[in-house]
């Protein structure tokens, strides 16, 4: 179970953009994530990697959550609202929640719900 500490250090992470940073510091090697139905992604590096290519794509990103963060016991909900301004000039928002199984004091799986309309050009 993760102590709201670590929690909110996660956020703090991600709001300042250092996304990458994030899973490798806060997510177990053998992480999983998915994206709606669409099946998990696996593995640390994989998630690393993944999360690298949609940033190198971002002229900028304004990463933020939406208060409260729920956490009970090994779960945690996160309201996430992410500002793309991508390098050929378009701009998206998406919204979404991500609800996370901690392993301890880091995250196992994750699995974000969103509405996929939001990330069509």
């Amino acid at each position: 179970m993760p102590s709201r500490e670590t929690v909110e250090a996660f956020i703090a992470v991600v709001e300042s953009n250092d996304h990458v940073g994030a899973i490798r510091d806060f997510y177990t090697e053998d992480a999983s994530m998915q994206e709606n139905l669409n099946p998990p992604r696996q593995g640390r590096d994989l998630l690393m990697a993944h999360e690298q290519k949609v940033l190198d794509h971002a002229a900028s990103v304004r990463s933020r959550y939406i208060r409260p963060v729920l956490i009970e016991g090994d779960s945690v909900v996160v309201h996430w609202v992410f500002e793309f301004e991508f390098k050929d000039g378009s701009k998206r928002r998406i919204e979404e929640l991500a609800h996370q199984t901690w392993k301890g004091e880091k995250i196992w799986r994750e699995r974000f719900y969103y509405d996929p309309a939001q990330i069509k050009r």
